[in-house]
């Protein structure tokens, strides 16, 4: 009997203790959710009977349908399950507090940051209303203004390469067809758009802004005398596919994240910014290393060319809205103007540039400057410098370089220290000599441009070949040494390993024409052939001169060292062609050569006019020994 009290005892305790943490439990959800929410919370979820019900079953029930919100539940829990059902509903009340607690936390926060809002909006406000009062002027404002006009008044000399560029077509050296060319493109009724190809610093740009102001003065010219003449460089031009920004093409700035005008800004319109390509309308917009640009960005200035106009796009346009100014509405429906005369300028080789925009395009190459048009342009830079240039000098300039834009750079370093070396008070004019231009040379660590020159002498198994580096030639060395094989038939070849792969088929062509035309075999003799500096050699044009250094080392025939050659051979002895033979040339007469055999097969690609060198087209190798032992 005593048993039995107890563990009644003990079950009213425990039912005591669920009743309480249910209670507990209704009071959160009064406190979380307000009494009469909570009421009404209970009605909706037809938990209103369970609530106050005395059974705690049906008590944890109705907890159960208002903490889950799920009025389908309708299984009453026994009460030896309630303890666990009621720590569930503890860690869901538990979370849902949590989440009550930090939506309040947020809400106050964002109550302040508009109520902070609204009082920057209040100063705004009266910051306006004083602007419009006072004006945009303020101390501060009008000290930058006077620092500014201040700038304006202190201006340094113009540059040297300003006041040294020529002023005419006729002060441009060495570049006369290609000038006659660009002039021909713009002074015709129909100009046509131009691709100007060669080395750097020889006057493509200046050449393109003299030829524009030359077809001005035309009367059968469409450019007007105000034509603009914009230029810009192909590596600077930086765009965004998603036409934020484009400063060649155009762009348009929209409203909320682009920043369009602020007026334009407040009624949501759109604004188009017009690019260069605009501004170049009616005149010539010159790209320097357009072969730089972009290949898409490319793909649209074609189209440009195409249409003469540029289209911009907006999803913020609204055609209908009364809103859009008329310029606006207009660049939208329109397009922008762009009737220009494209002119390009790039130091890379033809292949290398777009084809359609070549197709659109004439092409005109500027040669590369010999020693001679260099001297010429130092010596017509020092003229307008007014400088006594001693004999030598320009000479001097002109080994280091091949550039005019060089040139005319040493020469102005050479007239600066030649100023700072002139007494104090003088007035004589200032000399430049060969000890002050050595000076600028050694400052700068320049170093000859041409290593390689030609000479009177005869040499056994020495001649001089030709390559292409670029729109620039070069002259090549080559010698051999033949010594009789140390066992017969037995004779080794050597040949320089950087040279590749081409060059050396090119010896073992050499050496079976050589069987063929005398019966000699190489195999009698151990030879080493050479190219003097190991550069590598690029293709077969290294045929002819390796034939002929074989074969002068094993027969001893001296042969003239200003004499340079190039050509593909054959097997059976032809000479056959080969690329950039007028580079090849303009090499050759930078280092002296005298005279040139090339294929005859080239003899088309002979620049026009040349002066100082002779070119002798040669179909086989027996025409080249014959010319050269008739020098003998």
């Amino acid at each position: 009997m005593r048993t039995s009290s107890a563990g009644k005892t003990r079950q009213k305790n425990n039912l005591t203790r669920l009743e309480k943490k249910i209670a507990s439990l209704y009071n959160l959800l009064a406190d979380l959710y307000g009494p009469d929410k909570l009421v009404l919370r209970g009605g909706k979820l037809g938990a209103l009977k369970l609530m106050r019900s005395a059974d705690p079953g049906e008590r944890v029930l109705g907890l159960q349908r208002l903490i889950y919100e799920d009025p389908t539940l309708d299984q009453v829990p026994e009460i030896a399950s309630i303890p666990s059902i009621i720590s569930s509903l503890e860690d869901e009340l538990a979370e849902i507090i949590a989440r009550r607690t930090v939506e309040d936390e947020l809400e106050k926060k964002i109550n302040d940051r508009l109520r902070e809002r609204h009082e920057d909006y209040v100063k705004e406000i009266r910051l306006q209303v004083m602007k419009e009062n006072s004006g945009p002027e303020n101390a501060r404002t009008l000290k930058k203004l006077a620092v500014l006009e201040k700038m304006e008044s202190k201006q340094l000399a113009r540059t040297a390469m300003e006041f040294l560029r020529p002023r005419t077509l006729e002060e441009i050296v060495g570049q006369s067809q290609a000038v006659q060319a660009l002039l021909a493109k713009l002074a015709s009724p129909y100009p046509q758009h131009v691709l100007l190809y060669g080395p750097p610093g020889v006057g493509k740009t200046t050449a393109a802004r003299l030829a524009l102001a030359a077809a001005r003065q035309l009367g059968h010219s469409p450019f007007a005398a105000d034509a603009p003449f914009v230029e810009v460089n192909g590596t600077t031009l930086r765009w965004d596919p998603r036409e934020v920004t484009n400063p060649l093409l155009g762009s348009v700035h929209d409203p909320i994240y682009q920043g369009a005008r602020r007026d334009l800004a407040e009624s949501g319109v759109p604004e188009p910014k017009l690019g260069l390509v605009s501004e170049a309308h009616g005149g010539v917009l010159f790209i320097d290393e357009i072969g730089e640009m972009d290949p898409l960005l490319q793909s649209k200035l074609l189209k440009v060319l195409e249409d003469k106009r540029v289209y911009f796009d907006s999803s913020y346009y609204d055609p209908h809205d009364p809103q859009v100014p008329s310029y606006v509405r207009k660049l939208f429906e329109e397009g922008a103007p762009a009737d220009f005369i494209l002119i390009g300028a790039t130091t890379r080789e033809p292949e290398e540039i777009n084809p359609a925009l070549r197709s659109r395009c004439a092409e005109i190459f500027f040669q590369p400057l010999t020693p001679a048009e260099l001297v010429q342009i130092v010596q017509q830079a020092a003229q307008k410098l007014q400088v006594n240039l001693k004999p030598g000098a320009a000479e001097l300039i002109a080994e280091y370089t091949i550039e005019g834009r060089k040139a005319i750079n040493i020469l102005a370093d050479a007239y600066s220290l030649a100023l700072a070396r002139r007494k104090s008070g003088s007035r004589a004019r200032p000399a430049i000599d060969r000890e002050i231009v050595s000076q600028v040379l050694q400052a700068a660590r320049l170093t000859p441009y041409v290593t390689t020159k030609a000479s009177p002498a005869r040499e056994v198994g020495k001649i001089l070949g030709l390559g292409v580096a670029g729109f620039l030639g070069t002259v090549l060395e080559f010698e051999a040494v033949a010594f009789p094989a140390a066992r017969s038939g037995q004779g080794s070849i050597r040949f320089n390993e950087t040279a590749g792969s081409m060059a050396r088929d090119a010896v073992f062509n050499a050496a079976t024409l050589l069987r063929s035309i005398n019966g000699q075999d190489l195999a009698e003799y151990d030879l080493h052939i050479n190219v003097v500096g190991g550069g590598r050699i690029d293709g077969p044009s290294a045929g002819l001169a390796l034939f002929l250094v074989i074969y002068s080392a094993i027969n001893q025939l001296p042969l003239p060292q200003d004499v340079a050659v190039t050509g593909e051979v054959s097997l059976r002895g032809r000479v056959r062609a080969v690329g950039g033979i007028a580079e090849k040339i303009y090499g050759a007469r930078q280092a002296g050569v005298k005279r040139v055999f090339l294929p005859a097969e080239n003899a088309a690609e002979v620049p026009a006019g040349l002066s100082g060198i002779q070119v002798v087209p040669v179909q086989d190798v027996h025409q080249v020994l014959e010319a050269l032992d008739q020098q003998v």
